[in-house]
């Protein structure tokens, strides 16, 4: 019920907060002008980060009131670098959107922003195997900053569909807090539920439920750069304060073997996709000549639109994909591992099948094509046109 109640705030500031921000931004013309890249017709705010920053700031007030959370608040500076540093690079991100800064000085905003996360609030000490502990606190620090820049820039490059980024975040931040809570049973303290990191996580939540009312296609403000980035720096924390402070190796049982490797792969695994977009951007980009900050239309959900999926579609597909890897790294904390496997492998099955849907029904529209030419022309039949198919259609995207 206490974390019900901190997502909840954070929902309802976020969604009164956006209708506010979108009447603002509506009355004053504060968009954009439609991009080349962009999927949408239409000029649409990109203030949403302002909003959902906003949910964050008010969940966390009132999560400072309730007793459970009393041992998190009991060091200030690091929920204080937390909101600082949200602040600070929402603030770039909303800067980003309206003026288009260059990608170095974005690059270094991060960068100076991370290093202060890393310095006073979260960093990785450790792995959870077996104890594993980072050499010095330089590298540390180090490895700390460049898990954040990462996880930041591959939320943000995966924002380009109508609710994209809130959904798949509901998802992974959903399965990352029930890991969080499956793992805090092995300790006495009741105090152990109530980290840094499920806080962390259960705002994330609430913050993008209320804002994913007004992002739904067809959306009527985007969250931008400040909010992917906020949400990326937020998740990033989340994942370092488990990752880095907890031994699985430890607490025997099910740590054994590859379920002690979970704290790292579960957050890699919710942001499988973003960090695949993100690693093939880059290496699109650079292999050109062109910045790897530089914008293109060759993103993930670019080619799912490409290969003739809908927007709610593509976005549909992405949540799958999220949610089956998510929750079947989740399975082995419960199950035996072969199990686990059989699960993942049957999910990624059924996701590969709905995402090669569109190709296939035109290899199988051309295969019924040719069959049919060779028929008639058996019987010495011209063939007439068959009807134009969707794809064939005055406007296709393709």
């Amino acid at each position: 019920m206490t974390f019900l109640l901190v997502a909840a705030v954070a929902a309802l500031v976020t969604f009164v907060a956006s209708r506010v921000v979108l009447a603002l931004a509506l009355r004053h013309g504060i968009h954009p002008p439609v991009r080349e890249r962009d999927v949408h017709s239409r000029p649409t705010p990109r203030l949403g980060g302002v909003a959902m920053c906003l949910g964050v700031l008010g969940a966390f007030g009132v999560a400072s009131l309730l007793p459970d959370f009393a041992g998190v608040f009991a060091e200030p500076i690091r929920i204080w670098t937390l909101l600082g540093a949200a602040i600070a690079i929402c603030a770039v991100g909303v800067l980003d959107d309206l003026v288009d800064l260059d990608w170095m000085l974005k690059l270094g905003a991060q960068i100076l922003v991370a290093a202060g996360v890393a310095v006073l609030a979260v960093q990785i000490v450790s792995l959870p195997v077996a104890g594993l502990t980072v050499p010095s606190s330089q590298m540390s620090i180090a490895l700390s900053i460049l898990v954040i820049v990462l996880v930041m820039n591959a939320v943000n490059f995966i924002d380009g569909l109508d609710g994209l980024v809130a959904g798949t975040t509901i998802i992974g931040a959903a399965a990352f807090w029930a890991y969080i809570w499956m793992i805090s049973e092995n300790f006495a303290q009741r105090n152990a539920y109530f980290s840094l990191a499920s806080l962390i996580t259960a705002i994330i939540i609430g913050v993008c439920v209320g804002f994913l009312p007004v992002n739904w296609h067809r959306a009527k403000m985007f969250m931008g750069d400040g909010g992917a980035l906020m949400l990326g720096l937020l998740t990033a924390a989340s994942a370092i304060a488990v990752t880095g402070q907890i031994d699985l190796g430890t607490m025997g049982g099910r740590s054994q073997i590859l379920p002690a490797f979970i704290p790292i792969l579960l957050p890699l695994a919710i942001l499988l996709l973003p960090l695949t977009d993100f690693a093939l951007a880059v290496i699109r980009r650079v292999a050109n000549g062109n910045s790897p900050f530089a914008a293109d239309r060759k993103h993930l959900h670019h080619r799912l639109l490409d290969m003739g999926h809908s927007h709610l579609g593509a976005v549909l597909i992405f949540y799958a994909w999220t949610a089956v890897v998510s929750v079947g790294c989740l399975v082995f904390l419960i199950q035996p591992w072969w199990v686990a496997v059989g699960i993942m492998v049957g999910g990624f099955v059924v996701c590969a099948v709905l995402t090669a849907a569109p190709v296939s029904r035109r290899v199988w529209r051309t295969f019924l094509r040719v069959l049919h030419e060779r028929r008639a022309a058996r019987r010495g039949v011209r063939p007439s046109r068959l009807a134009a198919t969707s794809s064939d259609r005055p406007g296709d995207h393709r």
